[in-house]
């Protein structure tokens, strides 16, 4: 653990070092109220506060310290609701993060955090546990001192309660996409998740047929449920002939009744708008939403919601819930009190445990250079630019 004493001296030649925080533009993960925005920490008025909404799990506030700056001193004065474990992190770009302090021990009042070494445009607190079980965090004030020079002081932008675009979770359009992007660069070897609607082959792993935008697969039900709400919507189809075939492997290997005409026939009813919104509605009903609902339940952010939606899609949501199990007999979920970075490294413990069982998943990149990657630099929100490892091939996110 990396744990700075408060009373440590201060790096030589700190004595002339300035305050780079004041006025600087601030955002948070939340604000219970426009009353204690995120500005509050920078305004250098000691009687304003931010307070992020109650309840368990991860909060952050951060500030832009206009350009990159060498940190050596931060001073945090906390709210009667404070922190008990918390990281002070600095970021070039605001996604990629590197820890100056961290503690799970934290008493609250003031921390006067000197010694410290990093440099950064962003400056964040990080906190993950809470020191009263019915409330959030809130700070009076966030300091940061440093050889400078300082920016000038901006105009406080109007307070607002409203979750930034940074913050937001799975299910906001931007990070919805991103998902997509990361789970098609594992199954189909792409960023483009549409060019995956004709995708359809046998991946030797028991299921029979795998295809489309999530693999649905020809012996777990999920293929049968397509073609069946496909036919439902477009009776006149080219599919609408293996629905009984579908039904009769359903749970084996078996291509009994499907084979080369069957495989013809998904690629061709690519082109067809109703069975692209048939596959896409499937995916969202039968392993999205439910793998999402599931991570708000344990108190995880975007990479968190990301984790479980990856593990529903190999696995099945039934699936996802046994490595949770597995996951949470390690670590404690936010929900429960736990730290969220350490919670999310034992789940992806389970996962790649269970991926190493079937011989056709046992690459475990998927999490090894992807999502491990995003979890060690603390990029709980999935905040671009992203850049990550699948099967040896390199793919970036920019926005």
């Amino acid at each position: 653990m990396l744990c700075v004493p408060p009373a440590v001296s201060a790096a030589t030649g700190a004595d002339s070092d300035v305050l780079l925080s004041r006025g600087r533009p601030a955002v948070a993960s939340s604000a219970e109220s426009v009353v204690w925005p995120a500005s509050a920490v920078a305004d250098g008025n000691a009687r304003t506060r931010w307070t992020s909404v109650a309840g368990a799990g991860t909060q952050w506030v951060q500030l832009d310290l206009g350009a990159a700056q060498e940190v050596r001193r931060v001073r945090l004065s906390w709210a009667k609701v404070f922190a008990r474990a918390y990281r002070v992190q600095i970021s070039g770009n605001g996604a990629q993060w590197t820890d100056l302090y961290r503690t799970t021990t934290g008493n609250g009042g003031v921390d006067d955090l000197r010694g410290l070494r990093g440099s950064g445009r962003h400056l964040r607190v990080l906190a993950t546990q809470r020191s009263v079980a019915s409330g959030g965090y809130s700070l009076w004030d966030l300091q940061a001192w440093g050889p400078g020079p300082a920016g000038p002081v901006t105009e406080a932008a109007p307070a607002s309660a409203a979750v930034p675009a940074t913050a937001a979770g799975l299910t906001a359009a931007a990070k919805k996409e991103t998902a997509f992007k990361l789970v098609a660069s594992a199954e189909n070897s792409t960023l483009d998740w549409r060019r995956a609607y004709g995708y359809i082959e046998d991946i030797g792993d028991g299921r029979g047929y795998t295809g489309g935008l999530v693999g649905f697969t020809s012996g777990t039900s999920d293929m049968l449920a397509v073609v069946t709400e496909y036919t439902r919507r477009k009776p006149a189809n080219g599919l609408a002939r293996y629905v009984p075939a579908l039904r009769a492997v359903d749970g084996t290997a078996s291509h009994r009744g499907l084979g080369a005409g069957f495989t013809g026939a998904w690629r061709a009813a690519a082109a067809d708008p109703v069975f692209r919104a048939v596959q896409e509605d499937a995916r969202d009903r039968i392993y999205f939403e439910p793998a999402v609902r599931l991570a708000g339940v344990d108190g995880l952010r975007a990479l968190g919601q990301f984790a479980y939606y990856d593990a529903a899609v190999m696995h099945g949501v039934e699936g996802l819930r046994e490595i949770r199990e597995r996951a949470a007999r390690a670590a404690r979920t936010p929900v429960r009190g736990g730290d969220e970075i350490g919670y999310l490294t034992a789940f992806l413990d389970a996962r790649a445990a269970e991926m190493r069982t079937e011989a056709a998943h046992s690459d475990t990149s998927r999490v090894e250079s992807a999502q491990r990657v995003f979890l060690r630099s603390s990029n709980l929100d999935l905040v671009p630019p992203l850049s990550w490892s699948v099967y040896g091939d390199r793919y970036t996110v920019t926005r």
